[in-house]
C-alpha cells in the first residue's frame, strides 16, 4: 500500500515498522497466502509485487518459487521499503527492492510470469495505466493476481469504525478508512482488466475472519498503523486517549455480535481479480 500521489500514505519508517508489527501478521499476511495459492506459482516463477508495501507478498512468493526463482516488490513508499529490506530473508529467491510507481514500473516486457497486486490497486491514480503496465511486464500466458476490499457495507468492522471516526472526530475524519474501499464493484474491477488487454479475467469475492484480543485492540492498531494516525497526531495525549477510547466503545457496540469470550473476530471481504496475458 502506498503513499503520496499513489493513495493510502504512512509517514516514516517509524509508522511502516508499526504497520509491519502490527497489521501484516493479523491482516496482511492471512490474505498473502491466499492471493499466492490462488495464483498458483510454480518453482521457478518470475514474480513482481506490485505496491508491495513492507513486502508481505513478496515473502511468501520468494519461499513458493524457490531459489530457482525470481521475485521483485515494488512501491513508492520509501519507509515501506526500508522495513521490507531490513527484515529477515525468507527461504527460496532473494528479493529484488524498488522504489517506483506502478504506473511506470522499470522493468522490460515480458520479464515476469507472475505479477502480484495486494490490496493496493485501489489508491493508484490512474488504475487503467496500471493495469497496461502489469499486462506489459508479463510474458506470453503469464498471470496476474489482485485483491481490493469489497463494499465498506460488506465489511463490518471498517463500516463500524468509518461511523465512529466521523461522529466522534468530525465529518470527513473516516476518509483514509473508506478509501480502502474505493474499488469495489466487482464489474469495475473485472473491466479494468479486461479493457487493459487481459485474458480469462475472473473476479471472485472471498471472505476471511480476522481475530483480535479485543476491539480495543483492533481500533489501536489502526490509529497506530494506518494513514488515521494523522488524525490524532497534533492533539494532545489525554485527548488522544480520550478520543481513541471514545471511538473503541462505539466501534465495541456496534460489533457486539462478533464479540468472543476470548477475544473479538469479524468477517472481512475482498475481490480477488484472476487473469492471463
Amino acid at each position: 500500500m502506498t503513499s503520496g500521489s499513489e493513495g493510502w500514505q504512512l509517514e516514516g519508517n517509524a509508522s511502516a515498522e508499526l504497520y509491519e508489527r502490527y497489521l501484516v501478521p493479523t491482516v496482511t499476511l492471512p490474505w498473502a497466502l491466499d492471493l499466492v495459492e490462488r495464483v498458483g506459482l510454480r518453482s521457478g516463477d518470475r514474480v513482481v509485487d506490485v505496491a508491495c508495501g513492507t513486502g508481505v507478498v513478496a515473502r511468501v512468493a520468494a519461499t513458493a518459487v524457490g531459489r530457482g526463482g525470481r521475485v521483485a516488490a515494488l512501491d513508492v513508499n520509501t519507509g515501506m521499503l526500508a522495513v521490507g529490506r531490513s527484515l529477515p530473508r525468507p527461504a527460496g529467491a532473494p528479493i529484488e527492492w524498488y522504489e517506483a510507481s506502478a504506473l511506470a514500473l522499470p522493468f522490460g516486457e515480458g520479464e515476469f510470469d507472475v505479477v502480484l497486486c495486494q490490496l493496493g490497486l485501489q489508491f493508484l491514480p490512474d488504475r487503467p495505466a496500471a493495469a497496461r503496465e502489469m499486462l506489459r511486464v508479463l510474458a506470453a500466458g503469464g498471470r496476474a493476481g489482485a485483491s481490493v476490499y469489497t463494499s465498506i457495507d460488506r465489511n463490518p468492522a471498517a463500516h463500524a469504525l468509518s461511523d465512529a471516526l466521523d461522529r466522534h472526530l468530525g465529518k470527513g475524519a473516516s476518509r483514509a478508512k473508506r478509501s480502502e474501499h474505493s474499488l469495489a464493484d466487482s464489474a469495475e474491477l473485472h473491466e479494468l482488466f479486461a479493457h487493459a488487454g487481459f485474458a480469462d479475467v475472473h473476479v471472485e469475492a472471498v471472505t476471511r475472519t480476522l481475530r483480535f484480543s479485543s476491539v480495543d485492540e483492533w481500533v489501536g492498531f489502526q490509529f497506530a498503523a494506518t494513514p488515521l494516525a494523522s488524525l490524532l497526531v497534533e492533539r494532545q495525549p489525554s485527548e488522544r486517549e480520550q478520543l481513541v477510547a471514545l471511538v473503541s466503545a462505539d466501534v465495541g457496540s456496534s460489533l457486539a455480535a462478533y464479540a468472543l469470550e476470548d477475544g473479538f473476530a469479524f468477517p472481512q471481504e475482498v475481490h480477488v481479480a484472476l487473469a492471463t496475458a
